[in-house]
C-alpha cells in the first residue's frame, strides 16, 4: 500500500470524503490517505496529525516527495491537538485503532470539533461504544459500511453533527448495518454467533465461576444476534 494504490479498506474511507474538503487525518501513520485525496484533486487542504516519531517522519517524506507541503500540513502531537483553528477543518478521519481510544481522542479533544461537519471513523473493535459516544455527544450516524480485508472485519462509521436516539441493539449492529443486512453483514454475524455460543459453553465448563451478570450479556448477545439472522 501506498499513496497511489490504497488498501481496499483506506479506499472506502476515503469515499466518504466529500469533495472540498478540508481534512484532517489523525494517526494518520505514513499520511497515505490525504496524499492520496490531495493527488486525486478531492481535498483542498489536509493535516495528518502522528503521535509517534517515527510514522511522523514517513508521513513528512511522503507529503514531501509529493510536493504537497503548501497543502497538507503534517504535525506530530497527540490526536485532536494536530487540529489548528486556522487549519478550518470540515472533515476528521480516524482509522485503525480501537474504538475505545477514539472515544478517548474524541473526548479530550471536543472543543477542537467545532466547525467539523463529518466524521469518518474506522475503528477496531469497541464499535458499540464508539456509537454511545457519538450519541451521546451531539452526532448522528449517516452511514456505515463492513468490509473484509485479510481476514478481519472492519466497520466504517461515518457520523455528521445532529441529534440522534438509537435502541441497544441498533448500538451493537450498527443503525445502517442494521438496516441494510448485507451478505457481508450476515457472514460477520453468522461467525460472531457460533463464537459466542463457544464463548458460554467454556463458561460453563470453567472451574471458577464466571460472574452471573458476565454470562447474562453474553446470552443477551446471542439473542440478539439470533433473532437478526433468523
Amino acid at each position: 500500500m501506498n499513496e497511489q494504490t490504497l488498501s481496499r479498506r483506506l479506499e472506502r474511507v476515503a469515499a466518504h470524503v466529500p469533495q472540498g474538503a478540508r481534512l484532517a487525518d489523525i494517526g494518520s501513520d505514513h499520511g497515505y490517505l490525504p496524499v492520496a485525496l490531495m493527488l486525486r484533486g478531492v481535498i483542498e487542504a489536509g493535516v495528518a496529525g502522528e503521535v509517534a516519531q517515527t510514522p511522523f517522519a514517513s508521513a513528512q517524506r511522503n507529503v514531501r516527495r509529493n510536493g504537497l507541503e503548501g497543502c497538507i500540513t503534517v504535525r506530530l502531537a497527540d490526536g485532536l491537538a494536530a487540529v489548528e483553528a486556522d487549519d478550518r477543518i470540515s472533515v476528521i478521519s480516524i482509522c485503525g485503532m480501537g474504538g475505545d481510544t477514539m472515544c478517548d481522542i474524541l473526548q479530550a479533544g471536543k472543543q477542537r470539533l467545532a466547525g467539523v461537519m463529518r466524521l469518518v471513523l474506522q475503528p477496531n473493535g469497541a464499535e458499540r461504544e464508539l456509537r454511545e459516544w457519538l450519541a451521546g455527544n451531539g452526532y448522528r450516524i449517516v452511514n456505515e459500511e463492513l468490509l473484509r480485508e485479510n481476514r478481519f472485519d472492519y466497520e466504517i462509521i461515518v457520523a455528521e453533527p445532529g441529534e440522534a436516539a438509537y435502541t441497544a441493539e441498533q448500538l451493537y449492529f450498527g443503525p445502517v448495518l442494521l438496516q441494510e443486512k448485507s451478505e457481508a453483514f450476515r457472514v460477520k454475524w453468522r461467525r460472531m454467533l457460533k463464537q459466542k455460543q463457544q464463548t458460554l459453553a467454556n463458561f460453563e465448563r470453567a472451574r471458577d465461576a464466571v460472574p452471573q451478570v458476565k454470562i447474562d450479556d453474553f446470552n443477551r448477545q446471542v439473542g440478539w444476534i439470533t433473532q437478526v439472522l433468523a
